[in-house]
């Protein structure tokens, strides 16, 4: 999952001294039980949950992911979720690591509004890690939304990539993630 990838990866930073932290891991003694794991697609968007730990914690997001044809693994993520349940909603993109740096990445949700803009936090070899966080007003103003938006950045050799990001299915995704 997206979110708790990139949650995962700042953990191992911070077991290096570098970010923050993650729920502390089991003792090697017992066997953890295996996560449970549930996805449901409301159109364009899946919400996907897993349950784990003793005791059970439950945590989801909705995600929509762009793969390319011949390769299993997404070429790019787009998550929307919280790591905790008094945190901020955010949004993760999750990217190539072939990418430049310093120009971050933005939300074209509109074309009469200003993108948003994440800058990245972390690069893992999953890829590259961005994340904002979205407050109520844009979460209801991408609730509403129904048509084609993208996701801009630049690859390592500083040319503009735009993937293609739907906003059909995202109410319906986010009420539901909303009721986990």
């Amino acid at each position: 999952m997206v979110l708790q990838t990139a949650i995962a990866v700042m953990a191992l930073a911070v077991a290096s001294g570098n970010a923050l932290a993650q729920a502390p891991a089991q003792p090697p003694a017992a066997a953890a039980p295996t996560p449970q794991r549930t996805t449901a697609s409301y159109e364009d968007w899946t919400v996907r949950c897993e349950t784990r730990g003793t005791p059970a914690v439950k945590t989801c997001e909705m995600v929509q992911a762009v793969t390319t044809q011949g390769q299993a693994s997404p070429v790019t993520q787009i998550a929307v979720g919280r790591s905790g349940p008094k945190e901020p909603v955010k949004v993760v993109f999750q990217l190539p690591v072939n990418i430049w740096i310093p120009g971050g990445v933005r939300l074209v949700y509109d074309a009469k509004a200003a993108p948003l803009a994440a800058g990245f936090k972390w690069c893992a070899p999953a890829g590259c890690f961005a994340d904002l966080d979205l407050n109520n007003d844009m979460i209801k103003r991408l609730r509403g939304l129904t048509a084609q938006g993208r996701f801009e950045f630049k690859d390592a050799g500083q040319r503009d990539v735009a993937i293609p990001v739907s906003f059909k299915g995202f109410g319906q995704a986010f009420d539901a993630l909303t009721k986990e």
